[in-house]
């Protein structure tokens, strides 16, 4: 045997320039489709069809299952898509990463597509340095296709020859010889291939090169191509790890749904392989049969392989579409909802990690922030309640508000630790990296909210331990300045959810004012009142204290108004540069 360990280590280091292609070629489709994607990613909420395609167009966009399957989960964790919902986007990620065998097929044996990949690089690698940023996307997706078929070349080169290493062939040709049994064993080969490449496309390109080199037969292939389609589940699954029920169950469904496809086709697979070779005997111009693994039928042996990949997915989603209620149901039976707490505090959109798209990963970032809003909006109606309805449940109001609290500062380390992440994402756009500044900002100005919501309510229990009360003219105009601020909030909460070009900051600076002038002018009547005797020292100080403190939320709360427009008027303003 000639085969020897620097051999093999050039095997896996053509695979890793395959994988490094196929990763660079999958990240400029994504920046080159940006708002795009977005919008495909829309419509997985209409129906299961709609979801099958828009899992089709996604993958088919992406060049990855997996990240459309995580994307899928994610989405389903964060509350933006039903379970039932995520079933079509799944479906229809199979059948989108059949397109990555046709192209591997293709290009990659029927043709030499090597020199034109490298001319691909020549062309297009000066590009990456354009300051047009569409440009320099479309030169990376280029980039990242030449490499990958490179990579393609250097592992056809680096697996090892039949004629000069028999003994290598020997031992893959004794697992064959067990008839339906060796179907199975290489199902279990090419669902260990899939976890140990952690891609299908990286799996299926070593398959497609081991069936044109003559290591494994049509038959064999096509049982690691299924077991392949059981390996790529996988990931999924490992992100729904720490996401909610109905996350796992999106994930779980992926699994099964593919293991019933798995199952049904090796009922069937003679039958169907031999109707593959007669297609592509069909339409070839060498018209040999692939099943009988002649050297000149081996490039039209990888296009059977990729056809069946294709019929199998697409007649799988066909087959067992009108019996996903039944599998739904199944997967809920496995997966039951254990009925958490509705308070117990959880990530909503990035509790999956980091995705494949910076442009993505900041899109759950922002949604993260919403919610992040939507819990300063809790807090602001909790303390009002605190402060002003006198039946209320003083111990537990502050108990809710300090757990409140306790939410918000870990979503703001995790928020943080996400864009810390997104970051060292390569090739990031400078457009992002500001927006994720902005997004910093906008954070650590929340978190300080909910600081001073807490010390508030931390003061009103003191004072109402202490029996101190405010007069009621101190108190409609404490009632008119939260009420102020709440319109402030609720402004807030809505830029949160906006694009940067659509916040109106008029508005938000308006409603800013508005609380300035509140607190100027109650800040007078209180130095009033006090000179009066109309309530006691302590009881004013804490009025004062108060209402200091809510002028300053309404500081912070302009500053995440302006961190979401991505500008920031109000220093320009003290500066006097506008």
């Amino acid at each position: 045997m000639t085969y020897t360990l620097f051999d093999f280590l050039q095997l896996v280091g053509s695979l890793g320039i395959f994988i490094f292609g196929m990763k660079i070629f999958s990240e400029g489709l994504q920046k080159i489709a940006g708002g795009r994607l977005k919008a495909i990613l829309s419509g997985m909420t209409r129906n299961r069809l709609t979801g099958v395609l828009t899992g089709f167009g996604t993958t088919a966009i992406t060049q990855s299952s997996t990240t459309t399957t995580v994307m899928a989960v994610s989405f389903v964790n964060a509350g933006l898509l039903t379970f039932v919902q995520s079933t079509g986007v799944i479906m229809g990620a199979n059948i989108g990463t059949t397109i990555t065998a046709w192209l591997v097929a293709l290009f990659g044996f029927k043709f030499q597509i090597t020199p034109i990949a490298i001319a691909l690089i020549g062309v297009f690698f000066v590009f990456l340095f354009s300051s047009n940023s569409r440009m320099r996307n479309i030169a990376e997706s280029m980039v990242g296709f030449g490499i990958l078929f490179i990579g393609l070349e250097f592992i056809k080169g680096a697996v090892p020859d039949i004629n000069t290493n028999p003994e290598i062939f020997a031992f893959l040709d004794a697992f064959t010889e067990y008839g339906y049994l060796s179907l199975l064993l290489f199902v279990v080969a090419g669902t260990l291939l899939t976890l140990l490449t952690q891609s299908s496309s990286a799996a299926t390109a070593i398959t497609l090169v081991m069936l044109f080199e003559g290591w494994i037969s049509f038959p064999i292939a096509a049982a690691m191509i299924l077991g392949e389609n059981v390996g790529t589940t996988v990931t999924a699954n490992l992100a729904a790890i720490v996401g909610n029920v109905h996350a796992k169950r999106a994930a779980r469904f992926h699994f099964f749904f593919n293991i019933i496809g798995v199952t049904w086709m090796l009922i069937v697979i003679y039958p169907m392989l031999h109707l593959m070779d007669s297609i592509v005997q069909l339409f070839t111009e060498n018209p040999i049969s692939v099943m009988a693994g002649e050297v000149e039928s081996r490039p039209n042996a990888t296009l059977a392989l990729s056809l069946f990949h294709t019929t199998f997915n697409v007649l799988n989603v066909v087959l067992l579409f009108a019996f996903v209620p039944y599998i739904v149901r199944f997967v809920e039976y496995v997966q039951p909802d254990r009925s958490p707490k509705e308070d117990d505090f959880h990530l909503r959109y990035i509790s999956t990690g980091v995705m494949t798209s910076p442009l993505l990963a900041i899109e759950q970032v922002q949604n993260e922030i919403q919610q992040f809003t939507g819990i300063v909006e809790e807090m602001h109606d909790k303390v009002h309640e605190l402060l002003f309805d006198p039946k209320a449940n003083h111990e537990q109001l502050k108990e809710r508000i300090h757990k409140l609290e306790q939410d918000t500062d870990l979503l703001e380390i995790e928020i943080s630790d996400f864009l810390v992440r997104i970051s060292e994402h390569t090739n990031m756009e400078h457009g992002l990296t500001e927006r994720m500044r902005f997004m910093q900002m906008m954070i650590n100005d929340l978190e300080r909210i909910a600081d001073i919501y807490y010390q508030i309510s931390k003061l009103f229990v003191k004072m109402h331990d202490g029996q101190l009360n405010w007069p009621d003219d101190a108190q409609a105009e404490m009632v008119e300045m939260m009420n102020a601020l709440r319109a402030a909030i609720q402004n807030m909460h809505k830029n949160a959810s906006k694009n940067p070009n659509s916040v109106n900051l008029d508005h938000a600076i308006e409603l800013e004012d508005a609380v300035d002038d509140l607190r100027d002018k109650f800040r007078d009547t209180h130095y009033a009142r006090l000179e009066k005797g109309t309530y006691s020292t302590r009881a004013g100080v804490v009025f004062i204290d108060v209402l200091n403190r809510l002028e300053r939320i309404g500081d912070h709360v302009l500053n995440v108004n302006e961190s979401a427009s991505g500008r920031r008027l109000k220093a320009m303003r003290i500066q006097g540069k506008i």
